[in-house]
């Protein structure tokens, strides 16, 4: 939400200079209090409506009486707005969003021994920078996954090898131009999408991390951005729009989510995705506690429930991402015995997971400046 730009700029500046102060965690876990409000991406938290196969809220409700009421948002800065506002126990929050609310105060220190599925969690991402701070953790990991590029198999007889086909003015293999047929993602965030693919289109830039820009390498991302802007058919972050968009619209190629990529299976399209040769950036959401739950109870079932192998298994086959516990990986009848291949469980090291940027003492360009700059970008100036 682009009305977040200040919000950003502020909570920047807290991670510039704040000393974190951890709130009181949890000692014992007491009964539910009948309710759980969570703020999440779109299909992570499903009760079955969408499709009865994909119901891991109902069960959850009749073993600890908690009602679970899910409120969804569509960008990492929408979510830290509902997360400033209150009102809210979870958060699904993507790891562009969760330094900004350690920083913020918006979000409060776990109590790890009160989850006893806690043990299962993948390694890798045990004590991941964007969630745990000063050996502090702050939530459970819930998901993880590559921004991929999705591409029409008509337009591309072979997978597109480079992101040159979103970023660069050419012709396609169909022998028409790009322009008007990719997409980008409409968040700050995406500027380390162009920094990446700069990172090996130009190595004389010496950009080595994609979230940490100096001046100078700052300004050849944006120069790129600007370039591709008038290629851009939509700035996308509603994942229905962009599937109504690849099947109507003429959309080719953008950066995209599993999500979108096996709905627009199912629904036989000629779709397909791949994690060109400079590699992808990607997510890792961690479920969060606000500050001021007003039902820490049932948020600490919540988080402990969402670590089942069954749950962890339905989530990554249903939202096309990856499960934050590897026995999911054949825990799931929906997600099936190759359902964590598919989905991308061995590109791990291929991922530069989002992270908020931060100024290091002015060393690099801090993420109030990627908001106010990205939004001019997409308004053509």
């Amino acid at each position: 939400m682009h009305k977040t730009a200040l919000l950003g700029a502020t909570t920047c500046a807290m991670l510039a200079g704040a000393s974190l102060q951890a709130a009181e965690t949890l000692k014992a876990l007491g009964d539910g209090e009948g309710r759980l409000d969570i703020v999440a991406w779109p299909g992570y938290i499903e009760r079955g409506e969408s499709d009865k196969a994909y119901d891991w809220v109902t069960g959850f409700e009749k073993e600890t009486g908690c009602k679970v009421s899910v409120k969804t948002a569509a960008t990492s800065d929408e979510m830290v707005s509902l997360m400033t506002k209150g009102g809210y126990d979870l958060v699904t929050a993507s790891g562009d969003a969760s330094l900004r609310l350690i920083a913020g105060k918006r979000v409060q220190p776990i109590n790890t021994a009160l989850i006893p599925n806690w043990k299962s969690i993948d390694p890798r991402l045990q004590n991941g920078s964007w969630y745990v701070v000063d050996k502090q953790v702050y939530g459970t990991p819930y998901q993880w996954g590559p921004n991929v590029l999705l591409y029409n198999t008509d337009t591309f007889k072979q997978a597109p090898t480079s992101w040159s086909v979103v970023f660069e003015p050419q012709n396609l293999p169909d022998g028409k131009p790009n322009k008007g047929r990719v997409q980008a993602y409409d968040g700050p965030i995406y500027i380390a999408d162009a920094a990446l693919y700069l990172k090996s289109a130009r190595p004389e830039l010496g950009i080595k991390d994609p979230y940490e820009l100096n001046e100078a390498q700052y300004k050849a991302v944006l120069e790129l951005l600007r370039q591709q802007q008038p290629l851009i058919h939509r700035y996308w972050h509603d994942a229905t729009v962009q599937m109504s968009d690849v099947k109507n619209e003429g959309v080719v190629a953008s950066s995209s989510w599993g999500y979108m990529v096996n709905g627009l299976k199912a629904e036989n399209q000629p779709v397909a995705s791949t994690i060109p040769k400079e590699g992808a950036t990607g997510w890792a959401d961690t479920t969060m506690l606000h500050a001021e739950a007003k039902h820490p109870n049932c948020a600490y079932k919540w988080m402990d429930w969402s670590l089942q192998p069954k749950v962890q298994g339905d989530v990554a086959a249903w939202f096309g991402s990856l499960p934050a516990v590897p026995a999911a990986c054949t825990g799931s009848e929906l997600l099936g015995a190759e359902g964590c291949k598919t989905n991308g469980f061995d590109n791990f090291d291929k991922i530069a997971f989002w992270k908020t940027p931060q100024a290091q003492g002015g060393k690099f360009v801090p993420y109030s400046r990627w908001t106010q700059d990205y939004i001019a970008i997409m308004g053509g100036r």
